[in-house]
């Protein structure tokens, strides 16, 4: 396809999406970086090979697929021109991206309780890098929420439509990266500290 044909609003949405991608690529790369460098401090022999994963983050798991599954659905609802639905299924998907931050910190603060902080005396390389690559990744969480917010606030103004809905499909685009994201740091942080 010629990516100069069509409309102006599909031109409009494809270069929207493409950027957004270009930028997915970019933050792909930032944590391939931070993972390896991870892979590769591991072999110092100060390394924690024993360090147990907080609950809460394994609760954050859960909570953002569930988040994704309500922003497909809130997608869906839209779709059928079902307002109400959408606003319902946008407005959770909001809170639990909340309550996703709120676990993260019961997480930082039960890493603390063990005796390890980010930086000085008490601190460790091994949780140094998790409290990096986690917070970088609350960081865009907390960004992937502004998006969320401004697509409640222009759906409740009625300005997406089951054909236009370019602003509401970035978010969901980025949301759910976050989501994969935080899966991969997860599952990636505890196989190679186990």
């Amino acid at each position: 396809m010629d990516l100069t044909e069509g409309t102006i609003q599909e031109k409009h949405r494809r270069s929207r999406k493409m950027m957004l991608y270009f930028g997915i690529g970019a933050l792909i790369m930032s944590f391939a970086g931070w993972t390896s460098a991870f892979i590769v401090s591991s072999s110092r022999p100060d390394w924690l090979s024993d360090f147990v994963m907080p609950q809460p983050f394994w609760t954050s798991i859960i909570i953002m697929i569930i988040s994704s599954i309500t922003f497909i659905i809130a997608r869906k609802a839209l779709e059928k021109n079902n307002k109400s639905l959408t606003t319902v299924m946008l407005i959770v998907t909001f809170v639990l991206g909340l309550l996703f931050v709120l676990n993260q910190i019961k997480g930082f603060n039960q890493i603390i309780d063990m005796g390890y902080n980010f930086t000085g005396p008490t601190s460790n390389v091994t949780v140094s890098y998790i409290y990096l690559i986690a917070v970088v990744h609350i960081i865009h969480v907390l960004a992937g929420l502004i998006p969320i917010l401004v697509v409640i606030v222009n759906h409740l103004r009625g300005k997406y439509t089951s054909e236009n809905y370019t602003g509401f499909e970035l978010a969901e685009i980025f949301w759910h990266f976050v989501d994969l994201l935080w899966l991969y740091l997860f599952f990636f942080l505890y196989f190679f500290l186990s």
